[in-house]
């Protein structure tokens, strides 16, 4: 069974390579950040990709990102994502877009080998595998509409929030004026802010930002 590890730390990215090939997976290729790991993905159509969340270069949201791109471009390739912290936002979106094939761990959990490999297995095999923690977390979490939203839309609203424009938010985030409008978009909706001729739905996202 082919894999693909994405880890920037050197310690942590050996150490997986040698869990791994010891459990009886072909790692393929161990890379330091995103960028390599798209490309290992076009090279080697793994069976499974493991990721961390944070990567290089600004250690934020990088793994998580390129997760989401290789479960939309390679569908059939299972993506297995670990996390030093419970971050349900990110679970969230890799779940939003497919829930089969499919893992959200904790490192933590790495050091119960077995447990390790028997949920990257299932998750290879087209199954799902979360850690309690985050399960726990997203049931807490599922009634609050904020949590719906992805980083890059939070960050929209947040610019929203500072009384930006959608050319000001263009600006900043350095993006086209038809992606903030579609990121914009995408908040009202998901925030359940339907269009009405008496409420202000800009103003109204905004108060439900700085209520969450």
């Amino acid at each position: 069974m082919r894999v693909v590890l994405a880890e920037d730390s050197v310690l942590l990215r050996a150490g997986l390579t040698k869990l791994l090939t010891d459990g009886g997976f072909d790692v393929v290729a161990a890379v330091p950040d995103a960028e390599e790991l798209l490309s290992a993905v076009d090279k080697y159509r793994p069976h499974v990709v493991v990721v961390d969340v944070r990567m290089p270069p600004t250690h934020t949201d990088e793994g998580i990102r390129a997760a989401l791109v290789i479960r939309r471009q390679h569908p059939t390739i299972a993506v297995c994502v670990l996390s030093q912290y419970v971050e349900e936002r990110y679970a969230t979106d890799l779940l939003s877009v497919a829930t089969s094939g499919v893992g959200y761990l904790l490192k933590d959990r790495v050091a119960h080998v077995s447990d390790f490999l028997d949920a990257l297995r299932r998750v290879a095999a087209g199954g799902t595998a979360l850690d309690p923690e985050v399960v726990a977390q997203l049931l807490v979490r599922r009634d609050d509409p904020m949590h719906r939203l992805t980083p890059r839309e939070q960050e929209v609203l947040r610019l929203m929030a500072e009384g930006r424009s959608n050319t000001g938010i263009t600006e900043a985030l350095r993006v086209s004026h038809s992606a903030v409008e579609k990121y914009v978009g995408n908040i009202f909706t998901k925030l359940e802010l339907s269009p009405t001729d008496t409420d202000h739905r800009r103003v109204l996202a905004v108060l439900k930002y700085l209520g969450g």
